[in-house]
């Protein structure tokens, strides 16, 4: 029950920045929810009318009525109640909060919300208590909510400390299946690298022919994002990476990413394999691309041919767009670009025309071997394969925003209290 309106379902979502705006434009359009509480923590602009003109358009994606609903889309907004920041967004309720920051003093509870999704980005230590003065995701279920999702890596802060038993980071799709309604209550969603990344590895991981991997690297043309500076700037105090302050208009930046390292948290296989990643920052307003490189050992079949090749690696990846990952990865042998896969609503999606393997050989002389204790008068080949998979993902809407929304959808299917 739920003081909005009986058996009602309603959400919470702490933030207005992208991912929060996406997620209310994803509840819309599924209809996961009857109505959504949004915590903006101050007032947008002059009036309530700012507020709603932010949320109605997108310089990405342009108006909500065509975005959402086809070029036949009509507007179809009102405010309800403007002295209690109530809208109605084509047919779904949105009440907006606008005084508290801090988690712990949001009013969750007086409007029933007990699932709540914090989309701010600042609360990513699922350690810190729910009164600390900084605030804290736990602040959230102190405020009433019975749930907190997170829109990014947990972060903590504290090397000596671990996960708290009640905290998980999950991805819908890969490890969704290991939420525990009775034990997570805090909970990461990883963030949109991650999602995609985990999307790329689970078949390969999952197929015998290409679960020996060696090594793997990954680079992500990424996405602008609101972390970069429209121009130069000056870099803060102690600041260690001077380019995040270059002006995203007019440069490809080298960044870093923490996708290798989430992805073990939720693929745990990947743990005994090496890896590495790294960002590259470009000036486009959304839809990133990773460039996944693995090596494989790769045995030979009875004609000489290895057992990892384009062929092979495709038809992994079309078998798990027709199967268990349907509707989360996408297999395409069409030569896309990025705008064709804006606001696409999936995990990632493969370009599959664009996929490429090279076999080698390694000599393991006869020295080396009997170094590992085998006695051998020949040196012993073996093939290794190197292969590069390119996958695109909309880091926004598309892929993390549609993918979060199907996690949240779960969890709440599966129950909160």
């Amino acid at each position: 029950m739920n003081p909005s309106g009986g058996n009602r379902r309603v959400a919470g979502i702490n933030g207005f920045g992208r991912i929060g705006k996406m997620l209310i434009w994803y509840f819309t359009a599924n209809r996961t929810f009857d109505e959504l509480v949004v915590n903006t923590g101050r007032e947008i602009g002059m009036q309530l009318e700012d507020a709603v003109q932010t949320l109605a358009s997108d310089s990405t994606y342009g108006a909500a009525e065509t975005f959402l609903f086809g070029v036949n889309g009509r507007r179809d907004i009102r405010i309800l109640d403007a002295e209690e920041a109530l809208i109605e967004f084509f047919g779904m309720r949105i009440r907006l909060l606008r005084r508290a920051r801090n988690p712990k003093e949001i009013e969750w509870r007086t409007f029933g919300v007990e699932l709540v999704i914090d989309a701010t980005g600042r609360f990513l230590d699922p350690t810190i208590p729910f009164d600390a003065a900084q605030g804290s995701l736990r602040g959230h279920l102190a405020a009433g909510a019975a749930r907190v999702i997170a829109t990014a890596p947990f972060k903590i802060k504290d090397r000596t400390a671990s996960t708290p038993d009640d905290a998980a980071m999950i991805i819908y799709g890969i490890n969704h299946t290991a939420y525990d309604a009775a034990r997570h209550h805090v909970i990461s969603a990883a963030s949109c690298t991650t999602t995609a990344l985990a999307h790329m590895m689970k078949p390969l991981l999952e197929s015998e022919r290409t679960s020996n991997i060696l090594t793997a690297s990954l680079s992500t043309i990424h996405a602008a994002t609101n972390t970069q500076s429209v121009l130069d700037s000056v870099p803060g105090t102690g600041a260690a990476d001077l380019r995040k302050t270059r002006s995203v208009f007019n440069n490809i930046i080298l960044s870093s990413t923490g996708a290798a390292r989430a992805l073990e948290q939720v693929l745990p296989d990947i743990m005994r394999v090496g890896f590495m990643a790294d960002s590259v920052r470009i000036p486009t307003s959304s839809v990133s691309l990773i460039n996944l490189n693995l090596t494989f050992h790769s045995p030979l079949d009875r004609m000489g041919a290895p057992s990892v090749n384009q062929r092979s690696i495709n038809e992994i990846y079309r078998e798990a767009a027709e199967g268990a990952q349907a509707g989360l990865l996408r297999f395409s042998m069409t030569q896309n670009v990025s705008a064709d896969l804006m606001g696409v609503p999936a995990s990632v999606v493969i370009e599959g025309h664009d996929t490429h393997t090279r076999t080698g050989f390694i000599e393991l002389s006869s020295s080396m071997l009997e170094q590992a204790g085998i006695i051998s008068d020949r040196a012993l080949q073996v093939p290794v394969t190197h292969a590069k998979v390119f996958g695109w993902y909309d880091n926004e809407y598309g892929s993390y925003v549609s993918t979060l929304g199907r996690l949240v959808d779960y969890i709440y299917r599966m129950g909160l209290r």
